[in-house]
């Protein structure tokens, strides 16, 4: 619907006003605003406060659930690979944006696109180095406690 759209832009430009990034997002129920974000890294100095993972945490804050199923999400710009993700976890069914990540790229907001870039790059060959390391003889797997925990 338009008018979220419309609020998402509007946080997105109080944002900017405010020395933060041009980001706004809401979620939403229906015809329900459920929460808002802007990205606050200016604020906090936290890397993950995206305006649509702030959105995400209160409302799973306020309903108490990690489950978004039915929820739509109304975005200034084009989630990043992060918020993206946040959103597959989280359940949410739509996503709406404005501004695409190319259109970020063009005004020196270029790290989303390099990211989408690198995630389709085989592990070996991206610039961030990941290696998986076993565990060693003796300790206790986690997803293994985990799996055992929850058959019970």
């Amino acid at each position: 619907m338009d008018q979220f759209m419309i609020r998402a832009v509007e946080l997105a430009i109080n944002n900017v006003q405010d020395g933060g990034q041009p980001f706004g997002a809401v979620l939403v129920k229906g015809d329900e605003v459920i929460a808002e974000g802007v990205n606050e890294l200016h604020k906090n100095f936290d890397i993950s406060g995206h305006a649509e993972l702030l959105a995400i945490r209160r409302a799973q804050k306020q309903l108490q659930t990690n489950d978004l199923t039915g929820y739509t999400m109304y975005a200034s710009g084009e989630p990043c690979a992060m918020c993206l993700t946040a959103m597959y976890f989280a359940g949410i069914e739509e996503i709406f944006f404005c501004q695409s990540v190319d259109d970020a790229s063009k005004v020196g907001l270029g790290k989303s696109k390099f990211i989408y870039d690198e995630l389709k790059k085989p592990r070996e060959q991206r610039q961030l180095k990941i290696k998986q390391m076993n565990l060693t003889t003796g300790h206790v797997n986690p997803m293994l406690l985990w799996n055992d925990k929850a058959k019970q």
